[in-house]
């Protein structure tokens, strides 16, 4: 199509889409000239000194923005000493920014004022849109800024910062420190904690995020030569498959820091399934956080704890880790959290010389115990020493003041044998909690505890890991499987257009054509079929009743049916105890007793699909032993997922069981992930079980419920 038109969203809305001109250049959608403008407007400077423009203006002129700021104030000639304007159409030059800084029913003439001047970017910090039910107002900002190709960050946000450009365009009170953290902020109150705190590269606050998101920011940031690390707070996720997708990319080359609010039980559904009813949307988002190498974090204070270091410090080769200091209670708490947080304190054996700088009384091993009469120069020393050690990747050396030296000549002695270390160090100045995150001679991250410290060294120690670690190589399904499997979805659906569970033999085609392995069966509606069928297949089988969700539960399965005769007799046993729900039964050739695993997928509209392992049978929901992924997933990320079960140990011959074929099982999870990936209509999928046993995994009872799947966004 080629001349205007509108297009309805999902969300009831529609969307004014035009055909490209030549107009249409990537550099007008860049973000580049809205993080590092050549010159500013602020509309509402001047409406007031405690207002949000005139904050704005104070700090881009206080803070020595180079470019032109333009205030703009039809009120005014000049504020704060500078030569306003009545509106943007009378401004003397282009403008790369506005920030805009008025009422909300005067935003959108300002927006069309910057769209007909040639405005590269806007900032409205103004609130009462979407946030506050003005959801038309907010897509008419929005579409009036994407038809003059200017990007918009908010509304009902604080601002924007580029400390390598001197530009503070925020109207809050306390000028940010120049750093290598590029941080977003969906909340102004936890944005401002983290402009307060970290040394900052750049710094958005999105607000509503009507435009620029968060994987417009990593596209940004991942080639911003002065930002090391990304800290994200979100609240909420536009397009998180495509954020995943971005994140590893950019993980790849600098750590993506994540604090997601709404764990608990945001978003939960009434569903049937063991699988969907495991994978909350938090537990996707998690999954999505690990397949893409972010750092997901509990809370903002670690977040900032985690920065400080990734920042400041080289990346540890290793969990090995040198504790160094000078109080044995300490350091016991150290050497304890080290060990919760997957971290190793290996015995050192110290240069001969080091003992005999330091007291007779100090233990030498790890934790390294100077003592409280150590001196500054001697804890130097000892840094210095196990620094050498190539036993060591990380030394973290723990400080209770006011022993020794105290606390200024310990600090300079830190410093100075720490300046030329190629390895992690970080420091605990017990007790001494800096809001502002103390940093030694400008490298060395302070915490106030142990526990903090450790933390943020497990972190950096597992993010390491996953750098150095080859990206995924997933073995694609074949091309004649994915057209017949989606060929049997297609008719499923024309069938049932709304979707539901499919019949017992479909569900074992469509596993077939990924070459998931299924127990030989025999579906059947009477007695006599359910007889002739255990001829066919061999006693003994398995009797299964079809209709029940969970058929144990509604007394719908019969196990060890040796003769064609019994297979008859439970069938009319099963029919009285299950009642009319009973469709007809499965009989089912027996699989040799193994260890019972479950491997399921569900698919999120908005997160796509999600691939589940955990303890199957019975014991399935009751001790949620489960790990999931984002598929596809290769052999190795199988293999992961099954040692993260507690009850993984079964499968390695745990008390003289057999070893049962783990090998086998990974396969089965990858194909059941390939399958969720090439068939978006397949909403909810149960192997349970999956019987794994030394000659392989075979599924015994299998589930799939279909819906049409919406377009992704």
């Amino acid at each position: 199509m080629t001349e205007e038109h509108d297009v309805p969203l999902r969300d009831g809305a529609t969307a004014h889409v035009r055909p490209l001109t030549p107009g249409d250049r990537p550099e007008h959608m860049s973000l580049a000239r809205v993080l590092a403008p050549g010159s500013i407007a602020v509309v509402g400077a001047g409406r007031g000194p405690s207002g949000a423009g005139h904050k704005v203006l104070r700090n881009l002129v206080d803070g020595g923005f180079p470019g032109p700021v333009y205030p703009v104030n039809p009120k005014a000639s000049h504020v704060a000493g500078i030569q306003a304007y009545p509106d943007v159409r009378a401004l003397p030059g282009p403008v790369d920014l506005v920030v805009v800084a008025v009422p909300a029913g005067a935003v959108l003439g300002v927006a069309r004022d910057c769209a007909a001047t040639g405005v590269k970017g806007l900032v409205v910090l103004t609130a009462g849109f979407a946030e506050n039910g003005g959801q038309d107002a907010e897509h008419e900002l929005v579409r009036i800024c994407r038809s003059a190709g200017m990007r918009l960050i908010g509304p009902n946000c604080l601002g924007i910062v580029n400390t390598s450009a001197r530009m503070n365009a925020t109207f809050l009170a306390r000028s940010p420190r120049e750093g290598s953290i590029a941080a977003l902020s969906q909340s102004g109150a936890v944005g401002a904690a983290l402009l307060e705190r970290l040394p900052i590269s750049s710094f958005v606050s999105v607000g509503n995020k009507a435009d620029v998101s968060g994987n417009d920011l990593l596209e940004y940031w991942e080639d911003d030569e002065a930002t090391r690390v990304i800290a994200l707070y979100l609240e909420s996720f536009g397009n998180p498959r495509k954020f995943a997708r971005i994140a590893a990319r950019v993980g790849r080359r600098k750590p993506v820091l994540m604090v997601k609010s709404g764990r608990s039980g945001a978003g939960e559904r009434a569903v049937r399934s063991h699988t969907a009813a495991a994978a909350t949307p938090d537990v996707a988002v998690d999954a999505l956080a690990r397949a893409a190498g972010v750092i997901r974090l509990d809370s903002v204070r670690d977040m900032m704890d985690i920065a400080r270091l990734l920042a400041a410090q080289p990346l540890p080769a290793g969990r090995r880790v040198a504790i160094v200091g000078n109080s044995g209670g300490p350091e016991a708490m150290t050497a304890d959290a080290c060990e919760r947080n997957g971290l190793i304190v290996p015995p050192l054996t110290p240069p001969a010389s080091l003992a005999a700088q330091v007291s007779p009384a100090a233990a030498l091993g790890n934790p390294v115990d100077l003592t409280a009469d150590a001196t500054a120069e001697q804890i130097g020393a000892t840094i210095e020493a196990v620094l050498a050690d190539p036993g060591v990747d990380a030394v973290l050396v723990v400080y209770t003041p006011p022993f020794g030296s105290g606390l200024e000549a310990t600090w300079k002695a830190i410093a100075e044998a720490t300046r030329a270390a190629t390895k992690t160090v970080v420091a605990c100045v017990v007790g001494h909690d800096d809001p502002g995150g103390d940093l030694i001679d400008g490298r060395v991250p302070v915490y106030a505890f142990p526990e903090e410290a450790v933390r943020a060294l497990a972190r950096a120690a597992a993010y390491a890991e996953w750098r150095n670690t080859p990206a995924d190589l997933v073995e694609p399904a074949s091309r004649d499987d994915d057209q017949a499997a989606t060929e049997i979805v297609r008719y499923a659906l024309a069938e049932r257009p709304g979707g539901g569970w499919l019949d017992p033999a479909t569900t074992e085609r469509l596993l077939r054509h990924y070459g998931v392995t299924v127990a030989e069966s025999i579906l059947v509606d009477d007695p006599e079929a359910a007889a002739e069928a255990a001829s066919a297949l061999g006693t003994p089988v398995v009797l299964k009743a079809v209709g029940p969700v969970h058929k144990s539960d509604a007394g719908g399965v019969r196990t060890g049916l040796t003769t064609p005769a019994a297979v008859r007799s439970a069938y009319h046993d099963m029919k009285a105890a299950v009642g009319p729900v009973m469709t007809g039964a499965i009989v089912q050739r027996m699989v040799p007793e193994g260890v019972e695993i479950i491997v399921g997928g569900v698919n999120y509209p908005a997160f796509g699909p999600l691939l589940m392992v955990g303890m199957g049978g019975v014991a399935a929901d009751l001790l949620a032993d489960r790990s999931f992924r984002v598929p596809p997933v290769s052999l190795d990320t199988a293999c992961e997922m099954i040692a993260d079960l507690r009850c993984s140990p079964l499968l390695y011959g745990y008390r003289g069981r057999p070893k049962a074929d783990v090998h086998a099982l990974a396969d089965q999870i990858a194909r059941v992930g390939r399958l969720l990936v090439a068939l978006p209509d397949v909403a909810e999928l149960d192997l349970n079980p999956v019987i794994v046993t030394p000659g392989g995994a075979v599924t015994v009872d299998a589930r799939i419920r279909l819906s049409p799947a919406t377009p992704s966004p």
